[in-house]
């Protein structure tokens, strides 16, 4: 079943409102996708998930899917804040699977409110900024201008994607990637995108990984093109947040789409040892509003 089959919610930030669904019922887990894609990517562990007796929900990225292209801040705090912001709006502690920068999110969003965040899984997470020079980046996000803008942006996306996507393809990557395009093809979304890509910068997430104390799962693709050892790259990341980790056979950069049945496997068994015994409500108390 597809997350995209569920009535579609909206969440009220100060700059726009974010899409989200939820299915099931039980712990709350909040599931958040990459750049540039879509909640849709989560379709196949929406069954296993809710099956298992978890209350899934699916966020948009702001300015993405279904979600408002208002926003004008974006990057890995924002979206951090969001998923922080969803977990008050549905009145409980939340256990976070986070693909890419939203897993970098995810990371922040448990050093920001440990009281809110129940567990991390983080699948293929961006936890440090892979560019430290200062004028690379500056150089880089002027590339990034230049790949998204029209006409050529939601082509040139569609084919990287597809090409992050190594060994095992989803067999709705096609359909997937279609709905991609289409969706960077309405008005102010690939512009949305354009502005998240030149005001990422990973190190914010970096400087704040000593203080994430929740129980984290790091998984990566053992062909994931965006590290240039992914078994280094997991060592890393799980000794930087003290977290259990895995690679994820024949899979790229989403292994929750190209691997799923691995990947449901790994996240129910870990959900299982730090799922709540009650649904406990986040706390406003110890981080004050979730801005």
């Amino acid at each position: 079943m597809a997350t995209n089959s569920a009535e579609i919610r909206h969440l009220t930030r100060p700059e726009g409102r974010l899409a989200y669904t939820v299915t099931g019922t039980g712990p709350l887990v909040i599931a958040v996708p990459g750049m540039g894609d879509l909640r849709s990517v989560y379709r196949d562990l929406e069954g296993p998930l809710v099956e298992a007796g978890y209350r899934l929900a699916v966020m948009d990225l702001r300015g993405h899917g279904d979600s408002d292209t208002t926003f004008r801040t974006h990057g890995d705090a924002a979206t951090g804040a969001d998923i922080l912001a969803l977990a008050e709006e549905l009145g409980e502690r939340a256990i976070v699977i986070g693909n890419s920068m939203s897993a970098s999110a995810a990371a922040w969003a448990a050093a920001e409110r440990p009281d809110a965040v129940a567990g991390l899984v983080l699948v293929s997470p961006l936890l440090r900024e892979p560019i430290s020079n200062r004028l690379a980046q500056a150089a880089m996000r002027l590339v990034y201008r230049v790949m998204f803008a029209r006409p050529w942006g939601a082509a040139f996306w569609g084919s990287y994607y597809a090409g992050l996507n190594k060994v095992t393809k989803a067999p709705w990557l096609d359909e997937h990637v279609r709905a991609i395009r289409s969706s960077l093809g309405e008005p102010g979304r690939l512009r949305s995108l354009r502005h998240l890509a030149v005001q990422l910068d990973h190190s914010e997430v970096e400087v704040r990984l000593p203080e994430v104390a929740t129980p984290a799962l790091v998984l990566i693709g053992d062909h994931d093109p965006d590290f240039r050892s992914p078994a280094d790259e997991l060592i890393w990341a799980t000794a930087a947040i003290s977290g259990e980790g895995a690679l994820i056979e024949d899979a790229g950069h989403y292994a929750q789409a190209q691997r799923p049945d691995l990947v449901a496997r790994a996240a129910l068994s870990f959900l299982s040892k730090v799922r709540p015994t009650t649904q406990n409500p986040a706390p406003q108390l110890a981080g004050g509003p979730l801005a």
